[in-house]
């Protein structure tokens, strides 16, 4: 017993805490939390986490972990150590109510960092979840149409993003002050997304999608990018639209003057590029993990809505591959930087009306446990504990 405690006061004295004890056959088991995460002595296999979406479709909580992890190594090699502290305890715990069908989250800790990848999921799952139910009530109260608008700028060195994104909103404001818009538009959702140029050279693929772009500059396939490592913001936004909008001259607006009327908004001595696009949306849409999942599916015509709906910050743009390495970290601080204290996403008209009608709350700032009203735990319900186990990189779930 002296021997036990000896072993006890050691494993303290490293500045482990030492959470629970347990004796069964004869066997001592330690289990042991560094930093919120799980440690066991001893060799029994360890209970993993499923946790699973009506559909059978696993939840993919350890590979956000990763992620948020790997994100939280370029935070410390960027200097930027307090965020990066708290991505890395960021959900190291999840607590579950085992309703007898399907496992709902019921507490965790997030470390709402703008650029965590467990965070910017739960995000994009909340904000699906708020234009789901948007859209079906207009659609059920309003004999309506669907708009999906792109407005971009031309690309950014890392030091000006700051200045061109604040211009941006600045402009959008603008642009939804104008005649032509308040006319036919009755509402909007709108996201912001910036993107990084990684391709050191043009490829066939991106030169098909603007050849008249590289044949200005004299260039083709297989010669150096002249936009390697640049940043592209550009807005995507959902338009809600009278139902008369492509036949009444009153309310239709052309793709020509779309472009004028942001080429103005943002005062801009090119003409940018400007998409358009007609969108019929579902009647009703799937749960949040598979129409979160078909966002990758975006600009086909039904799930253009899932496109917009998406968090602006996806972490496959901040991080790219599974190490850390200096781009990456240059990455980091430009966004980091150029989007503090943004607000990414917003609503107006009659969209932030039914925003606000349902209470939806705050998708980019508020609770990332609660997403949807599927997420509500009856009486009665027992926990399952799930903590993020440094060694199997995974969530282990705590003993019965």
């Amino acid at each position: 017993m002296l021997r036990l405690r000896c072993r006890i006061l050691n494993q303290l004295q490293r500045g482990f805490f030492l959470s629970l004890l347990t004796y069964q056959k004869g066997v001592f088991t330690f289990i042991m939390y560094k930093n919120n995460n799980i440690e066991t002595s001893d060799k029994s296999t360890p209970k993993i986490l499923e946790d699973k979406t009506k559909s059978g479709k696993e939840r993919d909580w350890k590979g956000k972990k990763r992620r948020s992890i790997l994100t939280a190594e370029h935070f410390e090699k960027a200097g930027l150590h307090s965020k990066a502290e708290r991505m890395k305890d960021c959900a190291t715990q999840l607590v579950f109510k085992h309703t007898g069908e399907a496992l709902k989250l019921y507490q965790a800790w997030f470390c709402k960092v703008r650029l965590c990848p467990m965070c910017n999921w739960r995000r994009s799952l909340k904000i699906a979840y708020h234009n789901k139910r948007i859209v079906e009530t207009v659609n059920e109260r309003e004999n309506v149409r669907w708009l999906f608008l792109t407005l971009t700028v031309k690309n950014t060195d890392a030091e000006s993003l700051p200045e061109t994104i604040s211009a941006m909103f600045e402009a959008f404001r603008r642009l939804t002050k104008y005649k032509a818009f308040k006319t036919s538009v009755r509402g909007f959702f709108r996201a912001l997304e910036v993107t990084r140029d990684r391709d050191t050279h043009i490829t066939e693929e991106r030169y098909k999608k603007n050849p008249s772009y590289y044949k200005r500059q004299g260039l083709s396939v297989g010669d150096e990018n002249p936009n390697y490592g640049t940043y592209h913001p550009h807005f995507h936004a959902l338009l809600c639209v009278p139902a008369s909008y492509f036949k009444n001259k009153d309310f239709y607006i052309k793709q020509s003057e779309w472009t004028s009327l942001w080429q103005k908004a943002m005062k801009l001595d090119y003409t940018p590029i400007v998409h358009i696009q007609k969108v019929k949306p579902k009647e009703k849409l799937d749960e949040l993990e598979t129409y979160e999942k078909d966002l990758k599916k975006a600009m086909k015509e039904q799930n253009a809505i899932l496109e917009v709906s998406k968090y602006p910050v996806k972490d496959t743009d901040v991080i790219k591959g599974n190490k850390v390495t200096d781009e990456n970290v240059e990455t980091v601080l430009a966004l980091d930087d150029a989007l503090a204290y943004k607000r990414l996403i917003g609503y107006g008209g009659l969209l932030k009306e039914i925003h606000k009608e349902l209470n939806l709350g705050d998708a980019e700032d508020g609770d990332l446990v609660k997403i949807s009203e599927d997420d509500e735990v009856a009486n009665g319900a027992f926990d399952v504990i799930a903590r993020w186990h440094i060694g199997l990189k995974n969530y282990v779930i705590q003993g019965d």
